[in-house]
C-alpha cells in the first residue's frame, strides 16, 4: 500500500463525507425530536409517531435510493467536463421526483380510508397515526425535489450545502413541532400528529433553501441548473430509472429485512423485541459513518471514470475500503467497550439491558462486513453498475441472511434455538456474503475498463 496515496485519498474522501455524515445525523436527530416531543403528550402519541414513521421512512428511503442515481450521473458528466449535460439530467430527475411525490399523495388518499377501516388498532392510536400520515404526505413532493438538488450539488463535489440545509431543517423542526403538537400561537393542539405537519413544513423549507442555494451559489455556476428549461424526455428518464430502481430496491431489501425480523421476534416477548430494537437503533447510528463514506466514494469514482482515469478510480475504491475497515475497527471497539452504557441510555429495565448487551457484541462484529459491502456498493454506483447491487443484496440478505437467521433463531436443527441472537448471526452471514460478492463484482467491472 502506498502510504502517501492512502492519506491523500482519505483526506479527499473525508472532505466530501463529513458534511454528508453530519446531515445524516441531523436527520436522525429530527426523528428523535419528534419521538421525544410526542412522548411528552402521552405514550399513545409517541407510539403513533413511531408506527407512522416506520411506515413512512422505508417508502421515502426507497425513493431516495432512486434519486441517488443522479449523483453518479452528475459526477461522471463533471469528470468529463460535460457540464451542459448536468442541468438536463438534473431536470429529468426532478420530473421523476415530482411525479412520484404527486402519486404518493393521490395513492394515499385513495387507499387510506380502506386501510383505516381494516386495521385493528386502538382507535385513538389509529386516528393519531393516520392524521400524522395525512399531514406528512403533503411534504413528499418537496422532500423528493430537495433530494434531486442535493444529489446535483453532491455530484459536483459540493457536500457542505447538504449539511447546512439539514441544520436549517432541524432549526425549523423543533419550533414547528412545539407549535403543532401543543397548539401554540393559535394553532390547533394535534398531539403526535402535529409532527406530521412540522415535518412536511421542514421538507418544503429544505427544498426552497437548496433551490435558493443552487441559484445563487458561485461554486455551482459552472453547471447552471436553471438557465434553460428541459421538458420531460422519456429516453433520459428511462436511463435514470435503469440506474436508480436497482439502488432503490436494494435499500428497501436491507431496511425491510430488519423490520421483518422485528415482527418475527414479537412472539418472544416485549423484552426480546426491545433489546433487538436497541441493538438495531445503535447499529443504524453507527452505519451512518460507512454510508457517508459510500456516498463520497460514488462521487469520487464517478468523477474519475468521467475523466477516463480508471487507475485512479481503482485506487479510490481500494483505499476507501481499507479506510472503511479501519473506521469499523474503531467503532466496533467503542461499541464493545461501552456496550453496557449504550444499552442503559435506551432503557432502565435490567433484563432488556442484559439482552441488548449480548446482541451488541454480535452487532459490533458485523460492522466490518457492513463497511466493506456499503463502500463497494458506493463504488459500483460510481461506475453506474447498479443492477448487480440489486441481485447481490437480495440474495445475500433475504436468501442467505434470513435463512440462517430463521434456522438459528427458531429451530434446533444446528444448535438449540438462539432467538434474537440467531437472527443477528444471520445478519452477519448475509452482510458478509454481500461484502464478498460486491467486492468481486467491483473487480469484474474494473477489469472491463482495463481491457476496454
Amino acid at each position: 500500500m502506498h502510504w502517501h496515496k492512502f492519506t491523500s485519498n482519505t483526506k479527499s474522501l473525508m472532505k466530501l463525507a463529513y458534511p454528508i455524515l453530519i446531515a445524516q445525523l441531523v436527520q436522525n436527530l429530527m426523528g428523535f425530536a419528534d419521538t421525544v416531543m410526542a412522548g411528552r403528550v402521552s405514550a399513545t402519541d409517541m407510539a403513533a409517531v413511531a408506527i407512522a414513521s416506520s411506515i413512512w421512512l422505508p417508502l421515502i428511503l426507497s425513493v431516495a435510493g432512486l434519486i441517488m442515481a443522479l449523483a453518479s450521473i452528475v459526477s461522471q458528466f463533471a469528470g468529463a467536463n460535460k457540464f451542459d449535460q448536468v442541468a438536463k439530467a438534473t431536470q429529468q430527475t426532478a420530473w421523476i421526483a415530482l411525479v412520484i411525490g404527486l402519486l404518493f399523495i393521490a395513492l394515499y388518499f385513495a387507499i387510506a380510508p380502506f386501510i383505516f377501516e381494516n386495521v385493528s388498532l386502538d382507535l385513538v392510536l389509529k386516528q393519531l397515526m393516520f392524521d400524522y400520515l395525512t399531514y406528512i404526505i403533503w411534504g413528499a413532493p418537496g422532500f423528493f425535489l430537495y433530494l434531486v438538488l442535493r444529489n446535483y450539488s453532491e455530484g459536483l463535489s459540493h457536500t457542505k450545502p447538504t449539511m447546512i440545509i439539514s441544520l436549517i431543517g432541524l432549526i425549523v423542526n423543533v419550533p414547528a413541532n412545539y407549535i403543532f403538537i401543543y397548539g401554540e400561537f393559535g394553532a390547533p393542539a394535534l398531539g403526535g400528529a402535529g409532527c406530521g405537519i412540522a415535518t412536511a413544513i421542514v421538507y418544503w423549507v429544505m427544498f426552497l433553501s437548496t433551490l435558493g442555494y443552487t441559484y445563487f451559489a458561485k461554486a455551482l455556476s459552472h453547471a447552471p441548473l436553471l438557465t434553460k428549461f428541459h421538458p420531460p424526455s422519456w429516453s433520459q428518464i428511462k436511463g435514470i430509472l435503469a440506474i436508480g430502481i436497482p439502488i432503490s430496491l436494494s435499500l428497501l431489501f436491507e431496511v425491510s429485512l430488519f423490520s421483518v425480523v422485528a415482527i418475527i421476534l414479537a412472539p418472544f416477548g416485549a423484552e426480546i423485541v426491545a433489546s433487538h430494537q436497541i441493538a438495531l437503533s445503535f447499529s443504524g447510528l453507527v452505519f451512518m459513518v460507512p454510508l457517508s463514506l459510500s456516498m463520497a466514494v460514488t462521487i469520487r469514482v464517478g468523477f474519475a471514470v468521467g475523466k477516463n482515469k480508471h487507475d485512479e478510480a481503482k485506487d479510490i475504491c481500494s483505499y476507501s475500503v481499507i479506510f472503511g475497515v479501519i473506521i469499523a475497527l474503531l467503532t466496533a471497539t467503542l461499541s464493545l467497550v461501552f456496550r453496557n452504557q449504550i444499552a442503559a441510555i435506551y432503557t432502565i429495565d435490567q433484563q432488556v439491558i442484559d439482552l441488548a448487551v449480548s446482541l451488541m457484541f454480535v452487532a459490533a462484529l458485523f460492522q466490518f462486513s457492513d463497511a466493506i459491502q456499503v463502500i463497494s456498493a458506493g463504488a459500483l454506483r460510481g461506475y453506474k453498475d447498479t443492477q448487480a447491487i440489486l441481485y447481490i443484496t437480495f440474495c445475500s440478505y433475504w436468501i442467505v441472511g434470513l435463512s440462517v437467521g430463521l434456522i438459528l433463531g427458531l429451530t434446533d436443527w444446528i444448535v438449540p434455538n438462539m432467538g434474537a441472537k440467531g437472527f443477528w448471526i444471520g445478519f452477519i452471514v448475509g452482510l458478509t456474503t454481500a461484502a464478498v460478492f460486491l467486492a468481486w463484482r467491483l473487480k469484474v467491472v474494473q477489469r472491463r475498463y482495463e481491457y476496454a
